[in-house]
């Protein structure tokens, strides 16, 4: 029976699928493991884009914003574009050109910028609440329930982070036949780690739907 998406069981199933590949990663309290789950749940974004909507309070004149923590990039704003539907530049309720909005670097932080800022008669005509599409990050957590990546998309994390520990041996120039078993098994008759990340990194992409 499949574990649950919880980081131990998610943990617990990776080890088991790396045979004795797993004797490579030593790092207290499973820190390898996780670092390779973490790797692969930011790279399942990539070929499963999770949306999220995603909202601020605006304030007339002001550019800057704070991000939601999980914001990867702006997919599409909402803000304003169904009033705007009916609406022409000549029209007395039009309020200027919406605003774009980006995502921007603030030192480690990341920001959401608005150009040009809203105008108060934007937010009068609009309301304070700025909402937008977003694609969001996945990540793995302690409990299952808060762990983001769907259950139907275990066995697509498990073979990136099977990948993620492949490449990882070959770097550190282990050269070695290796053996897999589980969600990893049946992936490669090519048996060193490099040739095996290889590999899986097609399979990913396959199962994702990605591969041409």
């Amino acid at each position: 029976m499949a574990g649950t998406m919880s980081q131990e069981d998610l943990i617990a199933d990776l080890k088991a699928a790396l045979l004795s590949s797993s004797s490579v990663f030593t790092a207290a309290d499973d820190a390898d493991y996780i670092r390779h789950l973490n790797v692969a749940a930011a790279d399942l974004g990539r070929v499963r884009p999770r949306t999220l909507v995603g909202t601020i309070t605006v304030v007339a004149d002001q550019n800057e914003y704070a991000a939601p923590v999980d914001l990867v990039d702006v997919k599409v704003p909402i803000w304003g574009k169904a009033e705007r539907r009916t609406l022409q530049p000549w029209d007395r309720a039009w309020s200027g050109p919406l605003p774009r909005l980006t995502v921007i670097a603030d030192g480690a932080d990341r920001k959401l910028w608005l150009d040009p800022a809203p105008t108060s008669a934007q937010i009068t005509q609009f309301g304070t609440s700025y909402k937008f599409f977003y694609f969001a990050a996945y990540s793995i957590s302690e409990s299952a329930s808060s762990t983001t990546v769907p259950a139907d998309d275990r066995h697509l994390l498990l073979l990136r982070a099977g990948a993620e520990a492949m490449l990882e041996i070959s770097h550190r120039n282990q050269h070695k036949p290796v053996q897999l078993r589980g969600e990893l098994a049946g992936v490669s008759k090519a048996n060193t780690p490099a040739a095996i990340y290889d590999q899986m990194m097609r399979a990913f992409e396959r199962q994702a739907g990605m591969a041409a």
